[in-house]
């Protein structure tokens, strides 16, 4: 980065070398990572527009927009992604939330009352950003969170702790619903669902930023959803939902998978692009 740049200038500098680097968000990336390194907000940089931008401000806005350039998402490089307007910690542990799961969250409200206490599963929590926005929104609502990985439980630990629900989630490391007693009236889960040998086809961003136990859903996608629906039923209350996340072509598949277990009323849910992202059943017996 040149010397004696304003906070405009710099941040259209900025701009420019991830457009040139091919980023679709360029002018959003530099934003953020211009914020982070600075520790201003938007509006605190647009009044100081015209003021010119400290060395070290300068030197680790080079840092941040290298990395970026490089193909590292812009969550994990400043360390937290905002879903359901809360920012959530993230890592290399975990998937970075993502707006397509607020399709979930929106479904899961409809079905919750604001006031009635409920019991809430969520499997394969990674950063706890479904769990936790729902007891957020919530708040006679208890849950657990459970994941494969004790370092992602550690992060949603972190999440619930910030956001102020730690005092009624249970984050624990497990398999699925291997060892978990109590009943619920729901049950979510973002599970794994890409092929296996799509994984290598993936965005940069994703394959080699983003845990692979979180993408890969063996070689038809829904190895997980197989290993989850079946119990899911049977530790769901009379009248509960289930809540599952699927890949854009798999609706039908994962249907078949639940209507076998048992679930019925099911409905596919689309994201704001259109594609199916949701599938939610109904035990009532």
């Amino acid at each position: 980065m040149t010397a004696n740049q304003n906070f405009e200038t710099l941040q259209r500098r900025m701009a420019q070398q991830l457009a040139a680097a091919g980023l679709d968000t360029a002018a959003l990336d530099a934003r953020v990572l211009l914020e982070y390194a600075s520790r201003l907000s938007a509006t605190e940089l647009a009044m100081r527009a015209r003021d010119e931008a400290p060395s070290y401000i300068q030197a680790e806005t080079a840092r941040l927009v290298a990395a970026r350039c490089a193909g590292q998402p812009v969550a994990k490089i400043i360390g937290y992604k905002e879903f359901w307007g809360r920012r959530f910690k993230t890592g290399p542990t975990v998937l970075d939330p993502r707006p397509d799961s607020e399709t979930l969250i929106e479904a899961a409200l409809a079905l919750l009352p604001d006031t009635e206490p409920r019991m809430l599963i969520d499997l394969g929590t990674g950063s706890g950003c479904l769990v936790v926005t729902l007891l957020a929104e919530r708040p006679a609502m208890r849950g657990i969170g459970i994941d494969k990985s004790a370092a992602a439980v550690s992060v949603a630990r972190a999440n619930a702790h910030r956001l102020g629900v730690r005092d009624r989630i249970a984050l624990r490391r497990g398999d699925w619903l291997h060892g978990v007693a109590p009943q619920a009236d729901m049950i979510i889960s973002n599970p794994p669902y890409i092929k296996s040998a799509a994984i290598a086809g993936l965005q940069k961003e994703v394959r080699l930023h983003d845990p692979r136990a979180a993408l890969d859903g063996g070689a038809d996608g829904l190895e997980a959803h197989r290993r989850l629906i079946g119990p899911a039923h049977a530790q769901l209350k009379k009248d509960g939902h289930l809540l599952l996340e699927i890949g854009a072509t798999q609706a039908a598949a994962v249907t078949r998978l639940m209507q076998q277990a048992g679930f019925v009323g099911i409905a596919c849910h689309q994201d704001l692009a259109g594609r199916d992202r949701l599938l939610l059943g109904q035990k009532k017996s």
